[in-house]
């Protein structure tokens, strides 16, 4: 359906239907009748915590910023997508495969076994008093995926040419690493109980192990006054559009026409400004700025990538009462291997979490459509923990618990309750509402004065598709 105009309410609402726009187009996959099933997904963005594979982008975006370092070797499977592995978190054996892969790589086989055996053997010495602050820096860096070798391991079996460092020599030590620790030995001989408020000296393994950082802490990660890049986040509204927006919305169209000419290999010619304008800029959704909600208000924005001054990416989003929804992504090619689209995904969960604070009911952020039958849209099923849209009582159904019935079928009713009814769906279609004439009508009215062939199987369709509290509010344009 074409939408004129609609509160972020309605929205809201036809989206927990199974509803997505595209500018002002309006559109719900028939479920059981089309090839590939569009399931709509949303994630816990409050219980979000970063894969391994998120975490790898997060730290290539700081390498960059801070030295300019661009990763060569990319351990994910498509430029813009997280590896397959991390889709199966109880899968150690896929796990264990990309830590091989990403952090153990430059050890060589013959020294993996060995490096096994040896942290076996240390962790069962005595000495753990020396080693133990040490590892749990070493675990950081792992967990960043440093791929460095642990400097607590000793082998003594010699590598072979070409496959690593020798580590049967001292290990270099990193400079920050010396610094830290001459740092902690000279606050604990200034400190007459050991050690300086706040700091805890290497102990027995006992206590809660470290917990993991935040996605705030691995974004914004300070950088050095020296940095070689700055990364900017503005959230310009774009309907109707703000003055920030008209003032870079043709930088933000040249980037968006080298878009589509590089990765989907559209002509020079297209899109025309017109065409962009009308699928990424106007939205139907009628700005709102309640007290109560975001200091931003609700409505359609860009949220624009700016690289030392420039456009490098734009996240189209939509903000709604309950959830931050993802329209589009584009972004310079140039920058491809910053893994954009997994940087922005992160990026968009950090921002419905920072819009929480102010608006408590806005804590999902939704990415769309799920499409389990095609393996390169799966990738959405990565971001945890994450729900499914039942297609059929539209309830939200953990994701764990569906990918078992997509596996058989390629439609599912994901409701395990066979006596589970849609709660929203149409019971009253004569208190559907209708612009008709420039007067508003309740549809049991205006069926008595219209015979047209067809037209009240449309209004029942359209009925049954939006639910009974949209078929309310909204106005059905009739003519």
């Amino acid at each position: 359906m074409w939408a004129h105009s609609m509160t972020v309410r309605d929205y809201q609402d036809l989206i927990d239907r199974g509803w997505r726009r595209s500018g002002r187009y309006v559109y719900k996959p028939v479920m059981n009748q089309t090839c590939c099933p569009q399931y709509t997904i949303r994630c816990r963005s409050l219980q979000f915590q970063p894969s391994k594979s998120h975490k790898k982008v997060l730290k290539k975006m700081l390498k960059f910023l801070a030295k300019g370092e661009i990763s060569k070797g990319n351990c994910e499977d498509e430029p813009m997508e997280p590896s397959m592995e991390d889709a199966v978190a109880g899968d150690m054996a896929l796990i264990n495969k990309l830590d091989l892969q990403c952090d153990l790589k430059k050890l060589g086989d013959n020294l993996k076994e060995s490096l096994e055996r040896e942290v076996k053997k240390k962790g069962k010495s005595t000495k753990k008093e020396e080693s133990d602050e040490f590892i749990q820096s070493q675990d950081k860096n792992e967990e960043l995926g440093s791929g460095e070798p642990s400097h607590a391991v000793d082998v003594h079996t010699a590598p072979k040419p070409g496959k690593g460092a020798d580590l049967s020599k001292p290990p270099c030590r990193k400079a920050k690493e010396i610094r830290k620790e001459r740092k902690r030995l000279k606050l604990m001989q200034q400190s007459p109980a050991g050690g300086p408020e706040g700091f805890q000296a290497p102990r027995e393994p006992k206590t809660k192990p470290n917990q993991p950082k935040s996605l705030e802490e691995l974004i914004f990660e300070s950088l050095p006054e020296d940095a070689s890049h700055k990364l900017e986040v503005r959230v310009v509204r774009s309907s109707p559009p703000s003055s920030q927006f008209k003032a870079t919305m043709l930088e933000s169209y040249q980037v968006y026409k080298r878009y589509q000419m590089v990765i989907h290999n559209h002509s020079p010619d297209e899109p025309t400004v017109s065409q962009f304008t009308g699928f990424l800029c106007t939205s139907p959704l009628e700005p709102e700025n309640p007290p109560n909600g975001p200091d931003c208000g609700y409505g359609s924005f860009h949220q624009q990538y700016w690289l030392d001054g420039k456009i490098i990416a734009v996240g189209v989003i939509d903000i709604l009462p309950y959830c931050v929804s993802s329209v589009y992504l584009y972004y310079d090619p140039d920058y491809s291997f910053l893994s954009l689209g997994v940087y922005s995904a992160l990026r968009e969960i950090a921002f419905t979490r920072q819009l929480h604070e102010k608006a408590s009911q806005l804590s999902y952020y939704y990415m769309g459509f799920y499409i389990h039958s095609c393996p390169k849209m799966r990738y959405k099923g990565h971001y945890r923990p994450s729900d499914l849209l039942c297609p059929e009582t539209y309830v939200w159904v953990p994701i764990e618990q569906c990918l078992p019935s997509l596996e058989n079928s390629k439609y599912c009713r994901f409701n395990q309750d066979p006596e589970a009814a849609d709660e929203g769906r149409s019971r009253d279609p004569d208190r559907l509402q209708v612009l008709y004439k420039k007067a508003i009508l309740p549809y049991g009215v205006f069926k008595q004065q219209q015979r047209e062939p067809g037209e009240e199987a449309a209004v029942l369709q359209y009925a049954s598709l939006v639910g009974q509290a949209c078929s309310e509010r909204m106005l059905l344009f009739r003519n």
